[in-house]
């Protein structure tokens, strides 16, 4: 079996609320699909995103770039496949647009051979559950009022969520302890409670409003200070007892390595485009267990839901709404905040391209 088409298509879809966090103002996720083929009809699918259609043709033509490399190859070589493409790529930096621009790849790939294989992906790596716990993260942002931040999460917990991440990142530490008290309220003692600063807080103020929701039996504290302060990071995670979550910014497992060395964080959070695809993303949570460290991946709800189901030492998936209309198929939460894991063969998730033919943009030149 060998590659024989290499297809992108670009989409631009608006969020139903613009979302803001203490670094972000997010009203539209820009995303781009890529399709392999393969002489023996068999297809996979992968998908990558950014903010800004600009961004996403300057990824899209990087992306495209690279067909020369995987059209005429054997799917079920990608290792080599990966490690040859991060090797060509190594004169643009090994971080950043380049390793993202392989992501799409490899998740296609490992899609085909999860179909050929006509197994789920997460049983093709090797499952351990058929169920995962996941956290509502589409809602409780840093622009919420208070009324809304109870309503929000009242709806999550009758929706079966049994854990749900709150934005933090206001001027004042009582604001922020304000916002977590009506949460955790709402939902009572036996629903999880994370909240995300998004990188948005000094050393010292982490630690502060840290040691003050230390009341409220938080499941994490994610992103306190900016991701590249493994120093600051580790003085927070140092100074509480709420586990610190980190890493998602970062790239490869060189990137978890240096949280695991520095000890930045007590959670790791590997984003699926920021490893790379599948193949890099599973040697980083293998790397988190070997030092007994958790992991809950990163956004790419659908996609992530086999790294969680194929990782003894993963725990959440988090569940966020925003790449639904991207696919046929739907995930599907049961009342005890758990995600059944597709049995469909590969990923199985595949585009809907009539659906999201309207949100559909032009190439770059």
């Amino acid at each position: 079996m060998k590659v024989s088409g290499f297809e992108t298509a670009l989409v631009d879809l608006p969020l139903a609320t613009p979302v803001k966090t203490s670094i972000h103002d997010i009203r539209r996720v820009a995303c781009l699909l890529l399709t392999l083929t393969t002489d023996e009809g068999v297809s996979g699918e992968g998908y990558v995103f950014c903010f800004g259609v600009d961004k996403l043709r300057v990824l899209d033509a990087l992306t495209r770039s690279l067909a020369g490399e995987v059209v005429g190859q054997d799917p079920h070589m990608v290792e080599r496949i990966w490690a040859d493409l991060f090797r060509r790529l190594n004169f643009f930096g090994q971080k950043g647009v380049t390793v993202i621009a392989m992501t799409a790849i490899d998740m296609a790939l490992w899609d085909i051979l999860g179909k050929r294989a006509n197994l789920p992906l997460y049983k093709l790596f090797g499952g351990c559950r058929e169920r995962v716990p996941t956290y509502a993260s589409g809602g409780l942002w840093l622009g919420s009022s208070l009324d809304e931040l109870a309503s929000e999460a009242r709806a999550f917990v009758q929706q079966g969520f049994r854990a749900v991440k709150l934005r933090i990142g206001k001027p004042a530490i009582a604001q922020d302890v304000e916002r977590v008290s009506v949460v955790r309220q709402a939902i009572g003692a036996d629903i999880r409670l994370m909240v995300d600063a998004n990188q948005g807080f000094t050393v010292d103020h982490a630690i502060r409003l840290g040691r003050q929701l230390e009341a409220f039996d938080l499941t994490w504290f994610e992103e306190p200070v900016p991701t590249e302060d493994f120093a600051g990071s580790a003085a927070v995670a140092a100074a509480l007892d709420t586990p610190i979550a980190s890493a998602e910014t970062d790239y490869t497992a060189l990137g978890m390595q240096s949280f695991i060395a520095t000890k930045a964080a007590d959670i790791l959070m590997p984003d699926l485009q920021r490893m790379g695809g599948f193949t890099e993303m599973r040697k980083a949570t293998a790397l988190a267990g070997v030092h007994n460290l958790r992991v809950s991946p990163h956004l790419f709800t659908e996609h992530c839901l086999h790294v969680v189901a194929s990782a003894p030492n993963a725990t959440y998936v988090e569940h966020m709404p925003w790449f639904g209309r991207l696919f046929r198929e739907a995930v599907a939460l049961d009342q005890d905040g758990m995600i059944a894991v597709p049995d469909r063969p590969g990923a199985g998730f595949t585009f809907d391209y009539d659906k999201i033919e309207a949100y559909r943009v032009a190439a770059g030149a």
